[in-house]
């Protein structure tokens, strides 16, 4: 008889730590949650900002800013980083088998001609409108197509299908940007060449999001070279590294090859000695050193929401891209002098851009 209260006992303990143990991983998760969407959100205001300092360079063409960005962002940035967190990384490296280290390369190569464009495209659109149409494009392929190669069993499944609703909604909103930049133009007047500018800044912009979504494909397809990392004695937070630097140096061909050709056809070389070069060389880096420090905070972002971080984060990112970016648009007064049918235009398409991105990542995260 004395037993079976010793016996009740045993079992009301056993129950209470597996329930705290329960409690605690559950705790861990909304941490690790939490965390990720902090990262992820904090990358977003920091790459949405990079281009601002741009905009104080005015005696610069866009090839000279365009190539201190790269050196800086692209080459520089990148390499002290992954050395400095990633201990052997040429082991790192070494390791790998080849096919990672050619998809990663191609992949960079190709979301350097995206990145080319991007600066080409917001030169001609703006800052605003283009970071919305780029990286709405972009938030919907760097979702969509590692889904369908990598957990192709997803597509017809309701993460798969909210997803290519999302994306078919996510058309909707870029309708009613293209059609708010085209009214602003014809608000301020400039003419039918003006007009034909921005009808090439716009396919400028739609190509620039199919590249640009390259970047994810790296990072998802790239994955070996973070376990490598992870094994190499890397955190966590830092074990992308190995791949963003890889992937940015693909991406730093295209760009560096895109602004020496037009350095040489413009004859812009001097360029660089003109305006205020004591402001605008610290300038021009920090735009590099503000877009890659964005790409680290998604890497470290993303490793926190677990094994689809790749897929869930990237929609957020971009959201917040275009948050940060819309309003350094409205702070430049980019929309000054537009009529109230452009500024419509341009909210609904924000407001319908974002409702296709929530969907893809509660989709995502579901």
């Amino acid at each position: 008889m004395a037993t079976r209260p010793s016996l009740a006992l045993g079992l009301t303990c056993k129950a209470y730590v597996v329930h705290s143990a329960g409690l605690y991983f559950e705790v861990r998760m909304n941490q690790g949650l939490l965390l990720g969407i902090g990262m992820v959100t904090l990358a977003g205001i920091v790459q949405g900002s990079f281009a601002v300092p741009m905009k104080r360079m005015p005696a610069w063409r866009w090839e000279n800013t365009w190539l201190l960005f790269a050196c800086s962002g692209l080459i520089a940035f990148p390499w002290i980083t992954n050395f400095a967190t990633v201990p052997n990384v040429i082991s790192v490296y070494a390791g790998a088998s080849p096919s990672t280290l050619v998809e990663v390369l191609l992949f960079g190569l190709l979301w350097g001609v995206g990145a080319t464009l991007f600066g080409l495209a917001i030169s001609r659109v703006g800052m605003a409108l283009g970071f919305a149409l780029i990286l709405g494009i972009t938030s919907s392929f760097g979702s969509l197509i590692p889904m369908a190669i990598l957990h192709s069993e997803q597509l017809l499944a309701k993460r798969g299908m909210a997803l290519i609703g999302g994306s078919a909604v996510m058309v909707v909103g870029l309708v009613f940007l293209a059609l708010a930049g085209r009214t602003r133009e014809h608000d301020l007047g400039t003419g039918s060449g003006a007009r034909s500018g921005f009808a090439f800044g716009l396919v400028l912009c739609i190509f620039s999001g199919i590249f640009s979504s390259m970047m994810n494909f790296s990072f998802v397809f790239g994955d070996e070279l973070r376990v490598r990392a992870l094994q190499a004695g890397a955190s966590n937070a830092m074990a992308a590294n190995p791949i963003w630097a890889l992937t940015v140096t693909g991406g730093f061909v295209a760009n560096f090859a895109y602004c020496v050709y037009l350095l040489n056809k413009n004859r812009t070389w001097s360029v660089f000695r003109s305006g205020n070069p004591s402001a605008y060389w610290p300038l021009g880096i920090l735009t590099g050193l503000l877009w890659f420090g964005g790409t680290v905070f998604y890497g470290m972002g993303a490793a926190s929401l677990g094994a689809l971080g790749g897929i869930v984060g990237w929609p957020i990112f971009m959201t917040i891209d275009i948050f940060a970016a819309l309003f350094w648009g409205a702070v430049s007064g980019e929309w000054r002098g537009a009529s109230r049918r452009a500024l419509i235009y341009n909210w609904v398409g924000v407001g319908v851009l974002l409702v296709a991105v929530a969907v893809i990542s509660a989709s995502n995260a579901s």
